[in-house]
């Protein structure tokens, strides 16, 4: 029964890190651009847009779809920062649990 009790201690200390984690990722921000800086987009590492900056100069172009494509590539950029971020955090509280591999948390 001391395993048991043990496992118990270590799944709520775990639980408590991952609350942790969870607020702290909302703290943490990453930008994307895109247009050689024309266009920027700050997302927490939660994915939550945080902001979008766009040079006035692309404001006067005649083509919309650039600005939209350029603010596209800017968000996936910025998105897939977030997540490796993310990814980041999870592996050092994770770190010593063992996971298998592909395992993912939280589910």
């Amino acid at each position: 029964m001391k395993n048991l009790s043990q496992m118990l201690k270590q799944a709520q200390a775990m639980q408590q890190k991952m609350a942790d984690m969870q607020a702290e990722l909302e703290t943490i921000e990453v930008e994307g651009e895109a247009g050689g800086g024309m266009v920027r987009v700050r997302l927490n590492a939660k994915g939550e847009m945080r902001a979008l900056r766009i040079d006035p100069a692309l404001m006067k172009e005649d083509d919309p779809g650039l600005v939209e494509d350029l603010i596209i590539a800017a968000h996936n950029e910025a998105r897939e920062k977030a997540q490796a971020r993310m990814q980041e955090e999870m592996a050092r509280i994770t770190g010593g649990l063992g996971l298998p591999e592909g395992f993912k948390l939280p589910f």
